[in-house]
């Protein structure tokens, strides 16, 4: 009985462990198949590569190696032109002057057709020409803009100095017309009107729009000649002259750009 049971094996042993250690299943076993099947198509490629590599490495250094070389009797054109008196190392031509070295070798090696590289570097031309175009024509709209934005501001500050000096020129004129007890002025423009006469000029041009026949300019030329005129008095100078000898020896003339 303690035979029997010493031939039965143990289940807990290690071989019995180790055993069941070394059963693998078959998942794993497709996984490694295929890794290696990767790995040694991933080598042929390589291979394949570097033996493509080497080819066009020797027959670059092949041909390198041929353009070197000076031609030989073997070459039968130079065997001609010996014929014909030509020497080693001596210029082509009758008289001399032609090339001494071959044309030189232009190998092609993309797959492109005959003229491609040219069309792809007169493409890129007209591509650069016409941005160059674009910039110019960007920069040359950018610089109208701001001549125009000039004009337009100068116009404005001109057309404010007219106006401020159309009032200074009313008030000049009521003040000097009031000293010679003139309680009328000659035109309504010609005095600042009240703020409550403005007032109610705004509210009527609400309603009805009144346009004058002179403008900003035209005012202020006539306003300054009645000042000259009438009270020998220069708005510009901001004096009030004796007489008109006085006026017209002193005063530099009856214009802003007199007195500039």
């Amino acid at each position: 009985m303690k035979l029997n049971m010493a031939e039965e094996e143990d289940y807990m042993s290690d071989s019995f462990i180790n055993v069941q250690e070394d059963i693998r299943p078959g998942l794993p076993m497709l996984r490694q198949i295929r890794e290696a099947r990767r790995k040694e198509e991933k080598q042929q490629e390589a291979n394949l590569k570097n033996r493509q590599k080497s080819l066009k490495e020797e027959e670059r250094e092949r041909r390198d190696t041929g353009l070197k070389n000076a031609l030989g009797c073997e070459n039968k054109g130079f065997a001609l032109l010996q014929k014909m008196g030509y020497k080693s190392g001596q210029a082509l031509g009758k008289s001399g002057d032609g090339i001494i070295e071959p044309i030189p070798l232009n190998v092609k090696t993309g797959k492109s057709g005959i003229g491609h590289e040219a069309l792809v570097k007169r493409k890129a031309e007209e591509k650069l020409e016409s941005y160059r175009r674009k910039i110019h024509m960007k920069n040359q709209a950018e610089e109208t803009a701001a001549v125009q934005f000039r004009m337009r501001l100068k116009n404005k500050q001109d057309e404010m100095k007219l106006e401020g000096d159309l009032r200074r020129s009313q008030r000049a004129c009521q003040q000097l017309d009031t000293q010679k007890n003139i309680q009328v002025p000659r035109e309504a423009w010609y005095w600042l009107k009240p703020e409550e006469e403005i007032e109610e000029e705004k509210e009527e041009d609400e309603d009805e729009y009144k346009s004058e026949d002179l403008s900003v300019l035209e005012k202020l030329q006539i306003l300054t000649s009645y000042l000259r005129e009438e009270h020998l008095y220069c708005i510009w100078c901001g004096t009030a002259y004796k007489d008109k000898e006085d006026l017209s020896s002193n005063c530099p003339g009856p214009t802003s750009a007199d007195h500039d």
